[in-house]
């Protein structure tokens, strides 16, 4: 083997070592954003079901319960926010 198929063989296998270990963390990161999404679904679909029987009387209700919606709702919009950015 010359030194130039050597040094192309040597330039492969780094860029397959390269591409192995990226196409592992594309993976992963996938994965810990499906993660975040299913849990940000749950957030998502909790507070639709807190905020549809009350949104008509949202006028006559405590402020803690507009304040929990509030707060659940930032929760998704950060956690969509970080989806976002890790895709």
């Amino acid at each position: 083997m010359s030194h130039e198929e050597s040094t192309l063989a040597e330039l492969i296998s780094m860029l397959k070592q390269r591409r192995d270990e990226i196409a592992v963390k594309i993976h992963l990161g996938k994965e810990e954003a499906k993660q975040e999404w299913d849990q940000l679904e749950e957030k998502w679909h909790s507070l639709l079901g807190e905020y549809e029987p009350v949104k008509d009387a949202l006028g006559e209700t405590a402020e803690n319960v507009v304040s929990g919606l509030k707060l659940t709702a930032g929760e998704i919009k950060d956690g969509l926010d970080r989806i976002w950015k890790a895709l």
